[in-house]
Order: C-alpha cells, then sequence, then structure tokens
C-alpha cells in the first residue's frame, strides 16, 4: 500500500510544487512507484509534468466528486515509475460543490483507495491555501512535508498551517503527522539564507530535513518546458538536492 504524502504549504512561491513533481521523479528514479496526485486548481504540477491541463478530458475533479474512477484519469508520463492524477481549473468548483456533503474532508481519500496498491508513494501536491482541497489532501495523508522557502518572511503563516495540522489530526486523520520541514531556496552567499535555517532548525530540531534545497536557475526553469529537473539537467545543484532528498526519505524508512 503506497504511502500518502501532502506537500503543503499555504503561503505560494515556497517551492511546493517544485517539491512534489522533483521528490517524485527522484523517487522513480530510484525504484519506486510514484503517483502525483495534483490538488491546485492552478494545475502547474500538471503543466510542469508536460501534461496539457486545458485538454484534459477527465481530472482529479471528477475522481474528487465520484463521477469516476481514478484509473479513468490517472496518466502514465514519459518518465519510467511516476504516473500523475492531473488537474486543471474546473477543480475550483469542488470547494463549491463539497461544501454541504457530509464527510466532505474524505471525499479524496475515499476515492483514492482502489489505486494505492500500484504505488509506493502517492505525493498530493496541496494548493497554497487552507480550504477544502487542501483539508481533503491533508485528510488522505499519513504524513506531510512542509516546504519552507529561506527569506526574510519563512516563518509568516507557520504557526498558522501547523493549527490547521493540529486541528486535522485530532478530528479527522488522527494517523497525521509531519514528515519533516525541507528549506527551500537556500543561498549560501545570503547572510538571511544562514539566519532562517538557524532559526527553523532552532526551533524544530529533528524535523527539519538535512537535505537543503538551493537557490538554482535550473529548477525554475524546468517547468516552463514541461519536465521535471532530471529530464531537464540532472546534473544541476537542483537535481542533486532533490536526490538527497529522496535518498533521506528512504534512508528514514519513509
Amino acid at each position: 500500500m503506497g504511502k500518502v504524502i501532502g506537500v503543503a504549504n499555504q503561503k505560494g512561491g515556497v517551492g511546493k510544487t517544485t517539491t512534489a513533481v522533483n521528490l517524485s521523479a527522484a523517487l522513480a528514479m530510484r525504484g519506486r512507484r510514484v503517483l502525483l496526485v495534483d490538488m491546485d486548481p492552478q494545475g502547474n504540477a500538471t503543466s510542469g509534468c508536460g501534461v496539457e491541463k486545458e485538454e484534459l478530458a477527465t481530472s482529479v475533479y471528477e475522481v474528487l466528486l465520484g463521477s469516476i474512477q481514478p484509473e479513468e484519469a490517472i496518466r502514465s508520463l514519459n518518465f519510467e515509475g511516476l504516473d500523475i492524477l492531473p488537474s486543471n481549473g474546473n477543480l475550483i468548483g469542488a470547494e463549491v460543490e463539497l461544501v454541504h456533503e457530509i464527510g466532505r474532508e474524505h471525499f479524496l481519500k475515499r476515492h483514492l483507495k482502489p489505486v494505492l496498491g500500484r504505488y509506493d508513494y502517492v505525493f498530493i501536491d496541496c494548493p497554497p491555501s487552507l480550504g477544502l482541497l487542501t483539508v481533503n489532501a491533508l485528510t488522505a495523508s499519513e504524513g506531510v512535508i512542509i516546504p519552507l522557502q529561506c527569506e526574510f518572511y519563512a516563518m509568516e503563516g507557520l504557526s498558522q498551517l501547523l493549527r490547521t495540522l493540529r486541528l486535522i489530526k485530532h478530528s479527522v486523520n488522527s494517523s497525521l503527522h509531519i514528515l519533516g520541514i525541507l528549506l527551500t531556496m537556500f543561498d549560501v552567499r545570503n547572510n538571511i539564507s544562514h539566519q532562517v535555517k538557524e532559526e527553523v532548525c532552532r526551533h524544530f530540531g529533528s524535523r527539519v530535513f538535512e537535505t537543503v534545497i538551493n537557490r538554482n536557475v535550473r529548477l525554475s526553469e524546468a517547468p516552463s518546458f514541461g519536465k521535471n529537473i532530471f529530464e531537464y539537467d540532472r546534473k544541476c545543484i537542483g537535481a542533486m538536492g532533490y536526490l538527497s532528498l529522496a535518498e533521506e526519505l528512504i534512508g528514514r524508512g519513509i
């Protein structure tokens, strides 16, 4: 049964989708079977994997509402071991359509269950908000990875996310736990990056991944070509960072 891991931070621009896409690809390169679930209506993980989101006949939206089975929307990518359950703007309507449904927090978990046995890992790219889509993603997850950029306002909003995680754990998903905080966009030449790293490590200790993702222009360029970093430039520092993170996860028995 695949381990279901949410990648979440309600603050945008922190490397959340970059992490979801490239960590999924790194684990696929290590021989794991991985499903990436795009739960963001912006569909950035979808387009970043080379799937034309505007041309989708089926997506996670229909799966979430139960109108189709996940197998009907999952796409195999041109990258061995990695599949995607894609998203597009239709997903925006799901929050409205589910708001009065009983057990609405459990819809994604319920509808993903039939395919979990096919994968070693299922990563869910959460939207940059704490709405019903994110709650569904975290209710379906066993653990969560929190990307945190090494910039001045890094801690802003983190306390709100942690409160939300505690609320979900105590109300709808008792198995949910933080797998780790991932420091992203680290600039070795920037004092702020070092200060943020020290502060986060002081506050969260062992919950911070040893791997740090350095600021790297190749990571920013890859999605515009519809490629993960290993397809785009597997020798760059960004690729090395996500391979290291994959090894750290495996080493921790995750």
